[in-house]
């Protein structure tokens, strides 16, 4: 681990860490908006409209072949950053991952207080009857997948044109208010409402990784571009 961060972490009793699609793109989950992330390739519709709430409705069918191809890696597996985080779960250091990636990885890490702003794709109900179904029904489904009594299933994640739950908003407010330490990777902080969280840190210290400038950087006590799994590898600790 980055030797300047590590001081800050063993300095520190309620770290928060937020992070976006970048922590996930070592484990070869694409990102959305750099060069060659999903936002940069071509589809009858921009992704933005397929992945909006309106467009599921009325193209179910055109919506599912798109987040089936580009939304679900079902082989991508936690890279050194998701288990540095889960082991400074472990350590009684880190306190809560909000994340806005919906691939469960921190989950499947190790990491159990795991705040997902934009849902999961592990979670899918019916919009008929609200059962349950996990990620394995729909990828064993063809086109649009059906509940046992007729209804669609959708997944657990938020679409353009929804909102963030309430629920998870005020978790991850108030965990990053209680922070001595806000640790922000791989997340371009473009995104909103969830980049606007990290103006409730209060008194803690901020620490971005991320491979390119982002608004936070001039507030920030620490800012490193080097890759995140790089940066937060815990073998030289353990």
């Amino acid at each position: 681990m980055n030797q300047l961060l590590w001081e800050k972490i063993q300095e520190s009793r309620y770290i928060v860490f937020f992070g976006g699609a970048g922590v996930s793109t070592e484990s070869g989950v694409p990102d959305f908006r750099s060069a060659d992330g999903i936002y940069h390739q071509k589809y009858a519709y921009p992704p933005e409209v397929i992945l909006s709430h309106s467009f599921f409705n009325h193209s179910t069918e055109e919506f599912y072949r798109f987040y089936r191809d580009k939304m679900l890696y079902t082989e991508a597996k936690p890279n050194p950053a998701h288990k540095a985080l889960a082991k400074l779960e472990e350590m009684g250091k880190l306190k809560a991952v909000i994340t806005q990636n919906i691939d469960g990885l921190h989950q499947e890490a190790g990491s159990r207080c795991v705040l997902e702003l934009h849902g999961s794709v592990h979670r899918n109900h019916c919009q008929g009857c609200g059962k349950f179904y996990g990620l394995d029904s729909i990828l064993a489904s063809k086109g649009v997948p059906r509940c046992t009594c007729g209804g669609v299933i959708k997944p657990d994640v938020v679409l353009y044109e929804e909102s963030l739950d309430d629920k998870v908003i005020h978790q991850a407010v108030r965990h990053i208010q209680k922070a001595d330490l806000l640790i922000i990777g791989g997340t371009s902080l473009s995104v909103y409402p969830a980049a606007g969280f990290i103006q409730y840190l209060r008194n803690g210290k901020m620490v971005v990784i991320n491979r390119d400038p982002t608004s936070a950087d001039s507030r920030a006590d620490l800012v490193l571009r080097e890759p995140i799994g790089q940066v937060l590898s815990m073998e030289e600790q353990i």
